[in-house]
């Protein structure tokens, strides 16, 4: 049982540092998007490829774009912040349970 409860709790962790990431990705994306990003920059090509093929789903499923506004990254981080808040907490609960 120690190992299954280490092992979850392990997971647990791993799972909110990559949401945490993730998190700050979306955030760099959107402050790049407000200015004029040169495409051929490395930085902003990596973001955009970590953070598009979300918000396109995103968008095929929720029509996103109000008055010019995208709200794509708000609602994937809204998205990250409950499976956070809630999943991963669970699982670190049952963990701690055991």
């Amino acid at each position: 049982m120690l190992i299954l409860k280490t092992f979850l709790l392990a997971l647990a962790n791993i799972l909110h540092i990559i949401i945490f990431a993730y998190t700050l990705v979306i955030i760099v994306a959107a402050v790049i998007s407000f200015t004029n990003p040169d495409p051929y920059n490395k930085l902003v090509q990596v973001v955009f490829r970590l953070t598009e093929p979300v918000y396109g789903y995103i968008r095929k499923v929720i029509p996103t774009s109000f008055g010019g506004l995208d709200f794509a990254p708000m609602i994937v981080l809204l998205a990250l912040t409950f499976i956070d808040k809630f999943f991963i907490k669970l699982v670190e609960i049952y963990a701690y349970k055991m």
